[in-house]
């Protein structure tokens, strides 16, 4: 680990984080290494970084076995730390509470950022793996509420910060991903799958497939010619959790109906054969939501073979396929009750833009879609959403080439 003492040392890692040298992140790394020394009177410190995310292709699928394509991106949450002897964890960040807490005090089901930080701990610790102290400054550019997994890459940071300080760096990108998991359904009561944690962990362009755990390919191809554009419509998940559990209960449900535990367990032509009678037996909607599963994870297969031949009709193709689907099949567009806000602003952004790929983003049914846009009508596109929803509820992203990482 590099000891930073300013700003200008990040140089050789911006292109792989941003996409680009920038000037104004070595002033933002200059800042965070300025606060750490004064506020824990230090000569220097290590820094860590972790992205947000965007879900590009494989909707609601991780938690039943399910194939995914995400992307890591630029906005991301800095730590400059040091370890320390004391046996507590201290963490200070920019415009939240502190954090502080003795090691022993792990177990203890706290909520929120100090519930996560001890559930990653106690995950670490029950597999295995060193845990001890350390002293953090945190500084964030992820904006919050936008469906680009904030906690996720907190609690991958988290435990990128125990891997290096405490594992000789050795703790695993899919060990880092299921603390995460497990912290946010343990001690955050989140019922997430793994997708968020496992794209960040990783880094990247990211396939993972869940069939037998965690097996995850980078795609070295971009998206050709075309943005990814991410826009805020002003929704709130922060209460829908129920809504959430009820995908992944609906699925299991169907699954259980085979004698299977998990939708990936269940032969797909006999899925189908049964289609009627999981209506009949069910009902329509977890019907709908399984028959969502199988069909999106050939659609992930469609897309990634698309980007590997640079076929981006194809690609765009399959953005809108899977929009489609988790408009009408899985239904995390709305919560039922008259709000369209989200097939609102998919159908405004294909209107506006009719050869971009268009779909919610995320767990839905409140907050954010993402747009994949030729770049030469990107600027246009971004004017045209920003009038609807606000200058600041748009964010043209970069993707990211490094997972949760120790500069």
């Amino acid at each position: 680990m590099l000891k930073f003492t300013n700003g200008t040392q990040v140089k050789p890692y911006l292109k792989d984080l941003y996409g680009k040298p920038m000037f104004d992140q070595i002033t933002r790394y200059d800042g965070l290494i300025s606060t750490f020394k004064r506020k824990f009177k230090q000569k220097y410190c290590f820094v860590a970084t972790s992205s947000g995310r965007i879900e590009i292709v494989g909707n609601h699928t991780d938690h039943n076995g399910g194939k995914v394509l995400g992307c890591a991106i630029s906005f991301d949450i800095l730590a400059g730390f040091l370890p320390n002897d004391s046996g507590k964890v201290r963490i200070k960040s920019e415009g939240h509470a502190d954090i502080a807490f003795d090691l022993e005090s792990i177990y203890q089901l706290d909520g929120g950022s100090l519930g996560m930080v001890k559930g990653v701990l106690a995950y670490l610790k029950d597999h295995g793996y060193n845990i001890g102290g350390f002293d953090a400054v945190l500084q964030s550019t992820l904006p919050s509420g936008v469906g680009i997994s904030s906690s996720a890459a907190f609690q991958s940071l988290m435990g990128a910060i125990q891997s290096h300080l405490y594992n000789d760096g050795a703790i695993s990108a899919e060990t880092i991903a299921r603390a995460g998991q497990f912290a946010e359904n343990n001690y955050f009561k989140k019922p997430c799958g793994l997708l968020d944690q496992g794209v960040i962990a990783v880094g990247g362009v990211v396939t993972i497939d869940f069939k037998t755990g965690f097996d995850a390919t980078h795609i070295d191809e971009l998206p050709i010619g075309h943005d990814f554009v991410l826009i805020n419509t002003g929704g709130n998940h922060a209460t829908l959790t129920a809504h959430y559990k009820a995908i992944t209960d609906e699925m299991r449900l169907v699954a259980n109906h085979f004698g299977c535990d998990k939708l990936i367990e269940v032969d797909e032509q006999q899925f189908f054969q049964n289609y009627d009678q999981i209506v009949e037996k069910y009902g329509l909607r977890p019907a709908l939501r399984a028959k969502h599963f199988f069909e999106e994870n050939h659609v992930v297969e469609t897309a990634i073979q698309a980007l590997k031949n640079g076929d981006m009709c194809t690609f765009i193709a399959m953005v809108n396929k899977s929009g489609d689907s988790s408009l009408t099949q899985l239904q995390n567009c709305s919560t039922g009750d008259g709000d369209t806000v989200i097939p609102d602003a998919i159908a405004l952004a294909r209107q506006i833009c009719p050869s971009c790929g268009c779909r919610v983003h995320g767990g839905g049914f409140a907050g954010t879609i993402l747009a994949v846009v030729p770049t030469q009508e990107t600027a246009n596109f971004v004017q045209k959403m920003s009038a609807k929803y606000g200058e600041n509820s748009v964010y043209v992203l970069k993707a990211r080439a490094l997972g949760a990482t120790v500069l």
